[in-house]
């Protein structure tokens, strides 16, 4: 007989003797496994498909779908448990040029953007293109004040009852901890409980009367002064004990407003933070010449002015006075800012520690996990260590095999996965003008799932706003001439 004219069998079979009539058909049994071992049974395995919430940053590097990445977006559709992007990758491989990808489609989503405390700079253009603001902090540019409420102030003077004091104890609780890691950064150690509490007591008595946001210089003067308020803080009966309780304290404000730190954050701040700028970039690369302590104190001044703009947001957006707005904070050469004095660290974690209720995503690059072994205590090493446990999203770009197994310690890793990013890291010849292997490529990982590799490809605008070699070609060109 024709087999094309064969009936089909009915689900259950046909109603005669013999036919394989059956009642009902038990499901055959499912069997479960990793993809290692399930290939050797069934070799068409593939992972799952790619994340499509957020800015398109490129193609899967194996089967060339589209892959997304934002942070926020991410956290609203379930896929990590924070907003917290952590990316490492050796220099010049294109770590910077995720991140600007990220930043122009958060600015295209509504997302507000600040780029705290830019050192080369690399977001200058970027920035400019997207209509936002650029402060340049150095001596005879922009100052900052680190006493300065900003954003916080203005909030609170719209405000009363209980919401305001909270928002004033939270005003006075980060000018007194930004001062004291300012006084740390310059005087190598951390400040005695007596001189804590003499600089609190100090900066209570100009908020109570002064007219205006106080500087350091204020701070300084009435310290030296000594009026009765800080005697009594000091526990001194006389002048004697007070001068011994307050001598090393003064000279340390004093290095402030006259040591490597002058005519930085000795004055008031000249250029505020325009709250509806699309995009904020704060260039700290003017103080990076004067030294190690300078860039410091500059990128903490500008995370905690940066992050007082997203508190005083929520602030006034929990009280019906402001629309409620998500922040991006963009932080590049973290360790930068980590390794000027013991205890630094522990600032910068209380800032940052709290983004996920604050509706704030945060993007923290570095080329080396090694740049922890350079913290002053295994204390502050460890809080540091902190920072990448909390970005539940890891971008990893080129490694060497070295860098890698530090990695995994933190975002295990498999064997396959770890060649694909170690053969990102050199090129495999010397032959002049070869593409770097790793350039643009980057693996991303969360939490215990496979690895999503991805290249990014570059539309001619973001060619010439994303380029940080410019310098180096302009001057290649200029000695060709």
């Amino acid at each position: 007989m024709n087999a094309q004219h064969d009936p089909l069998a009915p689900a259950w079979g046909w109603r005669q003797l013999g036919a394989g009539r059956v009642a009902h058909v038990t499901p055959a049994a499912e069997y479960q496994g990793t993809t290692m071992q399930v290939c050797g049974l069934y070799p068409f395995t593939a992972g799952s498909g790619a994340p499509t919430a957020g800015t398109p940053v490129g193609r899967h590097l194996l089967w060339g779908e589209v892959v997304c990445l934002d942070p926020l977006a991410w956290l609203r559709a379930g896929l990590v448990t924070n907003p917290g992007v952590f990316i490492v990758g050796e220099p010049g491989i294109g770590k910077s040029l995720l991140g600007k990808r990220l930043t122009t489609g958060a600015v295209a989503t509504g997302t507000k953007v600040l780029i705290v405390g830019d050192t080369k700079p690399d977001y200058t253009a970027l920035t400019r293109h997207l209509g936002g603001q650029v402060i340049r902090i150095g001596r005879g540019l922009d100052t900052i004040n680190p006493l300065d409420a900003g954003p916080l102030g203005a909030a609170l003077r719209k405000m009363s009852g209980t919401d305001a004091e909270i928002l004033r104890r939270e005003v006075r609780a980060r000018r007194l901890a930004l001062l004291m890691a300012l006084c740390t950064l310059v005087r190598g150690t951390r400040l005695s409980n007596a001189e804590e509490v003499i600089l609190g007591r100090a900066i209570d008595l100009l908020d109570q009367h002064a007219n205006q946001e106080p500087a350091v210089p204020d701070v300084l003067a009435v310290v030296t002064e000594g009026p009765d308020t800080l005697r009594t803080a000091a526990h001194a009966s006389d002048d004697h004990a007070y001068q011994a309780r307050t001598s090393e304290l003064i000279f340390t404000l004093d290095l402030l407003c006259t040591g490597s730190l002058a005519g930085v954050f000795d004055g008031p701040t000249t250029t505020p933070i325009d709250l509806d700028a699309p995009v904020v970039s704060v260039d700290i690369s003017a103080v990076k010449a004067a030294g190690d302590s300078l860039l410091t104190a500059a990128m903490l001044c500008t995370w905690s002015y940066a992050f007082g703009v997203v508190d005083a947001t929520a602030a006034l957006a929990d009280l019906g006075l402001t629309p409620r707005r998500h922040y991006l904070a963009v932080m590049d050469e973290l360790w930068r800012a980590l390794r000027g004095a013991p205890g630094l660290v522990e600032y910068a974690d209380s800032l940052t520690r709290l983004n996920r209720a604050k509706g704030m995503g945060s993007i923290m690059i570095t080329h080396s996990l090694a740049d922890l072994d350079a913290l002053a205590t295994e204390e502050d090493r460890a809080k540091a260590r902190g920072f990448i446990d909390r970005c539940a999203i890891k971008v990893l770009a080129g490694l060497p095999p070295r860098e890698l197994a530090r990695i995994c310690e933190i975002a295990p890793m498999t064997g396959p996965e770890q060649r694909l990013v170690a053969s990102w890291s050199a090129p495999e010849t010397y032959q002049p003008g070869a593409r770097h292997p790793g350039r643009g490529r980057y693996l991303i990982k969360t939490g215990g799932r496979m690895g999503i590799p991805v290249e990014i490809t570059l539309t001619p605008i973001e060619k010439e706003l994303y380029d940080t070699d410019q310098a180096i070609r302009a001057g290649q060109q200029a000695g060709q001439r």
